[in-house]
Parts: C-alpha cells; sequence; structure tokens
C-alpha cells in the first residue's frame, strides 16, 4: 500500500511517500520519499510542490497512491488547515481514503520506535502566545492531552523523557529526545490499523484547541 503522508502542524511542513506492509509489525513503515522545509510562513507555498517532488523521485503518480494520513493537529490555524485542505482535495480527486491523525501522536511514534523510548514521555510542541501543546504517554500510548497550556502550568512528572519543539522541551528539566516533529513513517504508522483493514476514516477534524489568533475587529462597518 502506497501512502502520501502530510503535516503542517508545526513550523516543519512535511510530506513524503510511504509503503505499508500488509503483515504489521512494531516496525515504522517504510519511506519511500520525502520532503520536509522547516519554515514556518511557506506552508501554502511548498507543500503541494513537495508531494509532486516526492512523487517524481518514487517514479509515480498520483494514481499510484491508496491512502492519505495528514496530521490534524494540535496547530496553529493557518498553518493546519493548508495541510488539511491540501489532503482532502487531493483524496477527493483521487478517490481515496483520508485518515486524520493527532500531530502529537506521531512524534511520540517515532520516539517509541526510532527511539526505543518507553517510559512515561511528555510531548510538546509551539503553541504561541508562550504556550504549548503537549499530550503523555506511557507504554507508546495516548494517556492525557491532547491540550494546549502554558509551560509554568505543566508539571514535568509523572513523565521522565520529552520530545518535540526544542525550544520549548527546554523549558522542562526531563532528558530530551531528538525527535522534533512528525515524521512521514510515523504519521502512517499511527494510522496502520485503519489503513490495514480499510476502515472508513473518520471526518477530518482540526485540533485548533483554541480560536484563531486572527479575529474580526468589533465595530467593523458593512
Amino acid at each position: 500500500m502506497l501512502v502520501l503522508a502530510v503535516d503542517t502542524a508545526t513550523p516543519a511542513v512535511t510530506s513524503g511517500l510511504v509503503r505499508l506492509d500488509a503483515d504489521g509489525g512494531d516496525a515504522l513503515p517504510e519511506v519511500v520519499a520525502a520532503r520536509v522545509t522547516d519554515n514556518p510562513r511557506a506552508h501554502a507555498e511548498v507543500l503541494t510542490p513537495q508531494i509532486l517532488e516526492c512523487l517524481a523521485e518514487a517514479g509515480k503518480s498520483p494514481t499510484d497512491l491508496d491512502a492519505i494520513v495528514v496530521g490534524v493537529g494540535p496547530g496553529p490555524f493557518t498553518g493546519l488547515r493548508v495541510g488539511m485542505a491540501t489532503a482532502a482535495a487531493f483524496g477527493d480527486a483521487l478517490g481515496i481514503p483520508v485518515h486524520g491523525v493527532c500531530s502529537l501522536d506521531a512524534i511520540a511514534v517515532d520516539a517509541h520506535r526510532r527511539h526505543d523510548v518507553t517510559e512515561d514521555l511528555l510531548v510538546v510542541t509551539d503553541a504561541r502566545r508562550r504556550e504549548v501543546y503537549w499530550a503523555r504517554y506511557s507504554g507508546g500510548r495516548r494517556v492525557e492531552g491532547p491540550e494546549v497550556r502554558k509551560p509554568a502550568d505543566l508539571p514535568a512528572e509523572p513523565s521522565v523523557r520529552i520530545a518535540g519543539s526544542p525550544a520549548h522541551v527546554a523549558l522542562f528539566d526531563l532528558p530530551a529526545v531528538d525527535v522534533h516533529t512528525p515524521s512521514p513513517a510515523a504519521l502512517v504508522a499511527v494510522a496502520a490499523d485503519d489503513l490495514r483493514a480499510g476502515t472508513e476514516p473518520a471526518p477530518l477534524v482540526p485540533l485548533y484547541l483554541r480560536r484563531p489568533d486572527a479575529v474580526e475587529p468589533a465595530n467593523r462597518r458593512a
């Protein structure tokens, strides 16, 4: 199964082609081609070209795709909707399923499977406004979150390791795991059971967790 993976929930614009085998297993799926651009202001400009570059590198066309997996956040409003809208458009045009997954879950999967982290894990990413998006994991499974909170109001315990945005990881007195953003393989791994089972994907619902930064002035004239 050839899966397109997309995530724009962090400053990184991530896309990749991932091959998912039918037999399962705990190893991460195989990445065929991937592109990551670290630019919080370039999501709309670079995402579709990145996808097309991945297809060209793999010698594939869009019609070779079997499914799409997209990170649904939590993330800032503008960046997050770019990835979700692009994934939905590709899925609609190709008539293939689009599965949404929590972007923090993908970071945790990379920590668990690529770095063999078995201890309780805290994942944090930049929520702006001096806040973080966060979730806790135990044994590779999410046990709390996702939520948004100021770092000073988020206790490190009971977590014993941390992953995510380096600037925000540094605010916690925990050993860091070298995983900063969702990878294409981890995004697909989060949805792997549903993909293999042919499960009908749930509607795509973004995890904004709060209202957008931009609001219409209350006294704006018609």
